[in-house]
């Protein structure tokens, strides 16, 4: 199947100037540039090497058939509902968001008048574009969803950028985004977590930081050798409940703001540890009550 190489940017951020600039790189023409901001469109023009700013997103999406919007999630089904209304798309159009957490129904509005829909989401956090940067879409993994048309046209699309496409049903996308959220967001927290108990230890946080690298990194590359489940070590998996007990007391007294973080993750990890029936079912008890929620 054929894509049309010239295309339409309708909210023109971080995401929407890459995107822009790094699909020009690739053989696509970007041909029209709409966003709430008159001068984000510029400059992703400019930096895109050519491409019209239009005030209306309805006349930009009218200028071609591929029209990508990629303004902030609240916006998306209302911009499309506007420029459907207003005539800015046809049953050729194909209508693409770039959100993780919303799926290709809220462009419903387009796909009523037959234009095909989907959602693209890379899977990568996206710093302001710097010119003569490195794509950050290279070798990443995108998730594609929508209807059959736009799936396909979706995966020429990834493979012109150099990343990996894998597909998602509709109805699954928001437990797709809560995932990346955890692996991601969460894995912050966590980690923030786990700096502020070394600074209390005596460490600064740029210490803290090189100390723990790699432990977590290799704590990474294990859960890619074999699995979350038989990735996990220490002493929840041990069993040894008079570490665990002693891990409490110190941050119950010191850091009590981290206390229930620490029994709720302890919690869900003897779940894990539990899985793999070695734990011994005294040590399992000990621990259970360890991490009964305190608040």
């Amino acid at each position: 199947m054929n894509i049309s190489k010239q295309f339409c940017i309708i909210g023109c951020g971080r995401l929407g100037i890459s995107l822009a600039v790094f699909l020009s790189e690739r053989g696509f023409t970007p041909v029209s540039f709409c966003s709430r901001s008159g001068d984000s469109a510029k400059y992703a023009a400019a930096m895109a090497g050519r491409g019209i700013v239009y005030e209306d997103a309805i006349s930009a999406a009218a200028s071609c058939s591929l029209v990508f919007i990629t303004t902030p999630d609240t916006q998306i089904e209302g911009v499309c509902e506007h420029i459907a209304k207003g005539g800015g798309f046809t049953g050729d159009s194909v209508v693409f968001h770039l959100s993780g957490a919303l799926s290709s129904s809220v462009l419903k509005t387009a796909r009523k008048i037959g234009a095909a829909t989907g959602s693209i989401h890379p899977l990568q956090a996206f710093a302001p574009y710097e010119k003569e940067q490195k794509s950050p879409f290279s070798g990443i993994n995108i998730s594609l969803e929508g209807g059959e048309r736009a799936v396909a046209l979706g995966r020429q699309i990834v493979d012109a950028l150099g990343a990996k496409s894998f597909t998602i049903p509709t109805r699954a996308k928001t437990i797709y985004h809560a995932s990346a959220v955890v692996a991601s967001n969460y894995l912050v927290t966590l980690e923030h977590f786990a700096l502020s108990l070394l600074e209390k230890a005596g460490l600064g946080e740029e210490v803290a930081y090189t100390i723990l690298e790699p432990l977590i990194q290799g704590t990474l590359n294990n859960i890619k050798a074999r699995g979350s489940i038989n990735a996990l070590t220490g002493p929840v998996a041990r069993g040894d409940d008079k570490i665990i007990a002693c891990h409490l007391e110190d941050i119950d007294k010191i850091m009590p703001q981290f206390s229930q973080l620490y029994r709720v993750l302890g919690k869900y990890t003897l779940e894990i540890a539990d899985s793999r029936s070695d734990l011994d079912s005294g040590a399992k008890e000990k621990l259970a009550r360890l991490f009964q929620d305190r608040s």
